[in-house]
């Protein structure tokens, strides 16, 4: 490839003005190849990254390219690389494991040891191009039928739905599910519980539009939140549990926001032997009541990413059946100038499902 420089949404200081510059296109180690970016999503991890809230963002340093959930084609290959070549349709799941680490070595690639991300440990997708290292463990080819928005729409918020709500959360049919937050991930969490079989499906969040969406997804139920924030985490918890199986809470709660309100509530919306998975970013510091997670025996499990050995495997489910197809998340397909603004707007609302960038510097996604 011959261009040297391109596009790139750039930030040089935390909370300050996201602004698309020109800047030098990155270079790729010998086993990552470079890939030309064409759909990438805007995310609430990218916020938190932002404001300042992650520490690979602050241990990386400014200036800082954002983008974690993108879908592309391969311009060039590093030579160590031997499953993929140029022209290849591919995306990735947004923790780049090792396999080489003990975390690895024993089947836990979504908290290895040496794990790197697009957007948080190195420059990521807000850009014409991004450079992606150990392709061959952790790339994957897109099916024909999978578009590239599909392909970002899955990158972290539908995958890591899945890995909530099916691998962590261990739903089965039958179960009520209760999430809190019905952003992109919280919507993705219901579709995930409704593929399942689960019966009672509880939606809660701040935005009625938001919980019209989560109906339509899937959820049987649905609880407004008061926005002013002087609702009492039980209060809330209790709103949900009526819906329940005797009133007392549901075999599956999912912070899909990570406020500390959102965390407490979800803590205390498990039924008695319950499960609650925190899967939204937490920030902020919940107040968790130890001694009712005691005396109910409630299991609460962290989530985080995904694995990329899975991701074969959920791209031919989405590219086989229409009702899983993750674009009817998506609210808006935008250009990168758009993204940038978008990303900033997240200070004062959560947008209604996906902003998906799809227009960049010189080119735009041939959906």
């Amino acid at each position: 490839m011959n261009q040297s420089s391109m596009k790139a949404a750039i930030y040089e200081s935390f909370n300050g003005r996201i602004s698309v510059q020109d800047v030098p296109v990155p270079k790729i180690s010998e086993s990552g190849v470079l890939i030309q970016v064409m759909a990438t999503g805007v995310c609430r991890s990218d916020w938190h990254g932002w404001k300042g809230h992650d520490g690979d963002i602050k241990q990386c340093g400014l200036p800082f390219c954002p983008g974690h959930e993108f879908s592309g084609v391969v311009v060039s290959v590093g030579t160590n690389v031997q499953r993929f070549r140029p022209g290849d349709r591919v995306t990735i799941p947004f923790i780049l494991s090792c396999g080489k680490c003990h975390h690895c070595s024993s089947g836990q690639p979504t908290v290895c040891a040496q794990q790197q991300q697009p957007g948080f440990t190195q420059w990521g997708s807000f850009a014409e191009f991004v450079s992606i290292p150990r392709a061959d463990r952790n790339l994957r080819h897109l099916p024909p039928k999978v578009s590239f928005v599909q392909a970002a729409a899955l990158g972290c918020r539908f995958t890591t739905a899945y890995r909530a709500v099916i691998q962590q959360g261990r739903v089965k049919r039958g179960d009520s599910v209760a999430v809190f937050g019905c952003g992109g991930l919280g919507l993705s969490c219901i579709m995930m519980a409704a593929s399942q079989g689960a019966k009672t499906i509880i939606a809660l969040d701040v935005s009625g539009l938001a919980l019209e969406k989560a109906k339509e997804l899937g959820a049987t139920h649905t609880v407004l939140i008061d926005k002013a924030g002087g609702q009492d985490p039980k209060d809330v918890a209790a709103a949900s549990a009526r819906y329940t199986k005797f009133q007392e809470g549901a075999d599956l709660t999912i912070d899909a926001a990570g406020f500390p309100a959102t965390s407490e509530a979800a803590v205390y919306a498990a039924r008695p032997g319950g499960r609650m998975v925190q899967v939204g970013l937490p920030f902020g510091s919940p107040k968790i009541p130890m001694s009712l997670v005691a005396g109910r025996e409630i299991e609460i499990v962290g989530s985080h990413g995904f694995d990329a050995k899975d991701l074969p495997d959920l791209l031919e489910l989405i590219a086989e059946n229409a009702a899983m197809d993750p674009t009817v998340l998506v609210e808006s397909c935008v250009s990168l100038e758009e993204g940038c603004e978008a990303l900033m707007e997240m200070d004062k609302k959560s947008p209604l499902g996906m902003t998906m960038i799809t227009k960049f510097g010189s080119h735009q996604s041939r959906l």
